[in-house]
């Protein structure tokens, strides 16, 4: 069974927060552009959707998720060992449970842990939407050059604010103010 859009499964995401640990974002080239998008999209998905996961690379080495960028509710927390998310059986089973098709992914390091699970989330059939503005390396050639891999492979590149008012659709909901207010930010 294939879980990508051209099924005639309805369109259900989750958001993924890949790796966001003090010693990885350390080094990272722009990482206060790419928190504050990080904290964009999840304030907002927040409010218009569910199903967040959170990842942490070794965490007894690396260190937790940095708080400030973990939901408030409602997320599953994911450790690994690989660098790749997608060896996740906790994941799939979710994924799978919740009939999730699109994979909504941010986080830290374009080329080595996006980049391998973005890679095999594609092959397993899931439609992946990489935020570009909301992801990033120590190097900027290894962020570029992963984009444009992932894109090759069939990821769907984006921005934060891009994929923000996807979600929200119409400027009609209740929450667009809220929305709104959170873009402004």
């Amino acid at each position: 069974m294939t879980h990508s859009s051209k099924s005639k499964l309805p369109i259900k995401n989750a958001l993924l927060l890949v790796d966001i640990q003090e010693k990885i974002i350390s080094p990272i080239n722009n990482k206060d552009s790419i928190i504050k998008n990080i904290q964009k999209l999840l304030s907002a998905y927040q409010i218009l959707d569910e199903n967040i996961f959170v990842s942490e690379q070794n965490p007894l080495k690396l260190g937790k998720t940095i708080p400030k960028l973990l939901p408030k509710v409602g997320f599953t927390n994911i450790q690994k060992m690989d660098f790749s998310l997608a060896t996740s059986k906790v994941l799939f089973e979710e994924l799978h449970d919740k009939k999730i098709s699109n994979l909504i992914i941010c986080g830290f390091e374009t080329h080595i842990c996006i980049q391998q699970s973005v890679l095999e989330f594609l092959k397993k059939g899931y439609e992946v939407l990489i935020i570009s503005d909301a992801m990033g390396s120590r190097n900027n050639l290894d962020h570029e050059i992963a984009l444009q891999r992932m894109l090759h492979k069939g990821a769907i590149i984006t921005t934060t604010e891009s994929i923000i008012f996807e979600i929200c659709k119409t400027s009609d909901r209740k929450e667009f103010k809220e929305i709104s207010n959170i873009i402004k930010s």
